[in-house]
């Protein structure tokens, strides 16, 4: 039982490092409150499980409509490494985050948005 605990507090700490990322370099462009604005992105309340290019009445690229992807931690680690990269045609003018344990927080946190 005290290693779920440990595991379960892991977790919170890594959600709670990867909110410090999310306001470091996603902010600016994305909400995250549930029913919140689209800003110059998407917002990202329930990314996790959703299509790419489906937020209602925010403005995709076609490249975001067409890439068919379900963002999920597995897909969402690549994209935030090289967001062009994943996506040619993207507008996301993000660069992608160079640390692997800024997007293992982020993802984190992201899961967190439901």
């Amino acid at each position: 039982m005290s290693i779920m605990l440990a595991a379960g507090a892991a977790v919170a700490q890594d959600a709670a490092e990867g909110e410090k990322v999310f306001k470091r370099n996603c902010f600016v462009c994305h909400t995250v409150e549930k029913g919140g604005p689209t800003k110059q992105g998407p917002n990202l309340f329930g990314v996790i499980g959703r299509k790419t290019g489906s937020v209602e009445g925010f403005r995709y690229t076609n490249a975001n409509k067409s890439a068919d992807i379900t963002w999920s931690p597995e897909t969402l680690d690549p994209y935030l490494t090289n967001p062009r990269k994943v996506i040619p045609g993207t507008n996301m003018a993000f660069a992608g985050l160079n640390k692997p344990a800024d997007r293992k927080n982020l993802i984190a946190y992201l899961e967190t948005l439901k």
